[in-house]
């Protein structure tokens, strides 16, 4: 079987406050760009809801993920609760859990995994959300040649998350939610035509 890895990837990671991000977010971005969207969302023990909300919001399929699930683009996918996301093979990976107590760096561990495994375009957001998961990983997603994005803190339900991407030194966008969906498009457009 031959895993396409080429197209990009938009690990959009958030906590508390975040729903409203992903929901401004996604309603900027058209269903046919060639985009992969993961939302990666810090959840304990219950389930997500996010695919009964997030189709209000985009007419890409949205869906949870699930193991060996196949990355595809224009999808939006969303990582379940109490469990560690990887890439491999071009498929999604569920592990257990690595950190199932403190704040849970289910973000770091999943862009540190795309770095590794794969090749396409990379866009790392962060958005609303307590602690710093996802800071730690940016300086990878920067060396493959990603882009990372944090979310505007004024505009953030709880700014933690973005502030601390931000003091990573790593963050090439600090945009409000709207703003983060446009430059997404701009983009994956560049990325589909690389000519100046």
């Amino acid at each position: 079987m031959i895993f396409k890895n080429n197209f990009p990837i938009v690990c959009v990671g958030g906590s508390a406050g975040s729903l409203d991000a992903f929901t401004r977010l996604l309603q900027q971005l058209p269903a046919d760009m060639g985009v992969a969207i993961v939302i990666v969302n810090h959840i304990r023990t219950l389930p997500t809801r996010l695919q009964e909300i997030l189709p209000r919001y985009t007419t890409m399929p949205v869906e949870v993920i699930t193991d060996k699930l196949e990355i595809e683009p224009n999808h939006v996918f969303i990582i379940p609760a109490n469990r560690d996301l990887h890439v491999e093979e071009g498929e999604f990976r569920l592990k257990p859990i690595s950190k199932p107590w403190g704040w849970p760096d289910v973000i770091t561990i999943f862009m540190r995994s795309l770095t590794a495994h794969w090749d396409g375009q990379l866009i790392a957001v962060i958005v609303s959300g307590c602690d710093g998961d996802g800071a730690a990983a940016l300086s990878g997603v920067k060396e493959v040649g990603g882009i990372t994005i944090a979310q505007r803190p004024d505009t953030a339900g709880q700014p933690d998350m973005p502030e601390s991407a931000m003091a990573s030194g790593y963050v090439d966008f600090v945009l409000a939610p709207e703003q983060i969906g446009r430059e997404i498009v701009r983009i994956a457009r560049a990325a589909e035509d690389p000519s100046p």
